[in-house]
């Protein structure tokens, strides 16, 4: 048997949910809520059925219809608020949850740095080659005068490490926006919420500091100049600058010096 549920006046007969099955009822609730959420019939913002609604929907008790929206709850899916006004609200997807995993997972995982230096720069070279393409104009003006602002903050003699980390997340959005693509964006704000490829270690010294920051205007200037080939030889240099960073950190000495390539005009 369906039951109709009645979301808007223009859902009125279309059916949503089915009787929950006996003996897994929990489950099958909680799961036919998810999946109206992940089609769209929910969106975020949405308020749920009430209770008693959702009892009558799927032909069972409090008790279910309550521990299935604990399950959604944990899931993140919905969030539950009391009063006159509360009830069940579809959530918007956080990205600091998936920020928060990833973080979880490199610890656990025991991450080598290299292997998530890599990943980095292939994420932002991908990035920067989609910003060339994509950006406006006044995003790539934007991006650049952003990194002038940068090294401007290296000037004084009492640096704030604090507004030094937050300007290269800021920038990393402004670049990740410029690609278009949500899924870019919705990549770098996990990264940068939770770990930048060991990325602080270059702001703690001096001298890799003023060459991270300086490198940063060099990446924004060819940006916004759409030149490709410059732009991803300035975020290697980054990437560069990070091995020889970390490995000192860890004691180790590397057999050459690295040095950037001067890019003739």
């Amino acid at each position: 048997m369906v039951v109709p549920l009645q979301k808007k006046q223009d859902m009125a007969e279309k059916p949503v949910f089915k009787l929950a099955q006996p003996g897994r009822a929990v489950e099958d609730v909680s799961l036919q809520v998810e999946a109206a959420i992940m089609s769209g019939t929910f969106l975020p913002g949405d308020k749920l059925p009430s209770e008693r609604e959702l009892q009558v929907h799927f032909g069972t008790g409090r008790g279910v219809i309550r521990e299935a929206l604990r399950i959604l709850k944990q899931k993140d899916l919905v969030e539950v608020k009391k009063g006159s006004k509360g009830g069940a609200f579809v959530k918007e997807a956080d990205v600091s949850n998936a920020s928060a995993s990833l973080s979880l997972f490199l610890k656990q995982k025991k991450i080598d740095p290299e292997q998530l230096i890599v990943f980095r720069e292939s994420i932002d070279k991908t990035i920067t080659m989609l910003a060339i393409g994509q950006g406006s104009a006044e995003e790539k003006n934007h991006l650049y005068e952003k990194s002038l602002e940068f090294r401007m903050l290296l000037s004084g003699e009492d640096l704030n490490m604090d507004l030094i980390g937050e300007t290269d997340r800021e920038l990393n959005i402004l670049l990740a926006n410029m690609s278009k693509n949500p899924l870019f964006v919705w990549i770098m704000q996990a990264i940068q919420l939770g770990f930048s490829s060991y990325d602080y270690a270059l702001y703690e010294e001096e001298h890799y500091r003023k060459l991270t920051v300086n490198n940063w205007t060099d990446t924004a200037r060819e940006i916004k100049n759409g030149e490709i080939m410059k732009a991803l030889s300035y975020v290697g240099y980054h990437y560069s600058l990070l091995r020889k960073c970390i490995n000192e950190k860890n004691g180790e000495s590397l057999d050459k010096e690295i040095r950037f390539l001067t890019i003739e005009e």
